[in-house]
């Protein structure tokens, strides 16, 4: 899976195609690669309570609508899927 800068802990969103790097305050596009510096962000895509249920739709702990790019930081019961490659 490819990196993106929008799935980066510095990315800083200014629309929904750009934004601002938080460690340079370089703009980046929100789809460009990744730099060495990427940091993945909680998303529900990562969590172990997400089951996706469609392409872009899911759901968490089997009760509730999520999306795969949905962001997880303030989610009190996100915890990290372990993937094996």
């Amino acid at each position: 899976m490819e990196n993106h800068h929008k799935d980066c802990r510095h990315y800083l969103p200014v629309d929904v195609f750009k934004g601002i790097c938080k460690r340079d305050k370089e703009n980046i596009a929100a789809d460009g690669e990744s730099c060495q510096h990427f940091d993945q962000i909680a998303q529900c895509l990562f969590c172990r309570h997400f089951t996706p249920s469609g392409e872009f739709i899911g759901q968490c702990m089997g009760k509730t609508e999520a999306w795969p790019e949905m962001i997880a930081t303030t989610c009190m019961d996100f915890e990290w899927e372990i993937r094996k490659n």
